[in-house]
């Protein structure tokens, strides 16, 4: 009796986190045009304004992360297209500050990966404010494999977490 009832709660709390469905994955690096985008939102009939110079705002229209190479800090050519709209980004939003995170897939040490995580976030840094970003409002932070995007132990996995993800400081505007 005690399964079947926890059988039924897990389904009823599946179905219900699985109301509204998410409009894109956080991975892909979209490119789009205007400061505020229109969503429907699932739950009701209106629109929802995405507020300009959120995070929401940066993940929709220009994309928040860059993709690296193993045990690599180099940026390749997307991830420098993909800063060079975050930078367009930010000087359109002057007052928004952002953090850099920078993340590593599971191989490797805890303290190898702190490390290559610093140096990841420091190239998106460096390239943003090469071009034209005020230094003073990009933070870095390392959390190494802390925090895997992608859960797995294959290359696909290993591949989304080996990133810089641009986070909107709310803390620091």
């Amino acid at each position: 009796m005690r399964y079947k009832f926890l059988s039924v709660l897990a389904a009823v709390a599946l179905l219900a986190a699985c109301e509204t469905a998410p409009e894109s994955n956080g991975n892909a690096q979209s490119s789009g045009g205007s400061s505020t985008t229109a969503k429907t939102s699932g739950a009701s009939t209106g629109m929802v304004q995405i507020p300009a110079g959120s995070q929401e705002d940066l993940v929709v229209n220009v994309g928040d992360r860059v993709f690296f190479s193993l045990d690599s800090a180099d940026l390749s050519p997307e991830s420098r297209a993909a800063l060079e709209k975050q930078a367009t980004w930010m000087k359109k939003y002057g007052a928004v500050r952002v953090v850099l995170e920078g993340h590593c897939d599971e191989r490797g040490t805890r303290e190898y990966n702190l490390a290559l995580g610093e140096r990841r976030a420091n190239a998106a840094k460096d390239y943003l404010v090469a071009l034209g970003v005020n230094p003073a409002r990009v933070k870095t932070i390392s959390f190494g494999k802390e925090r895997p995007a992608a859960l797995g132990h294959n290359e696909a996995a290993w591949a989304q977490n080996r990133r810089s993800v641009t986070v909107v400081d709310s803390a620091g505007s």
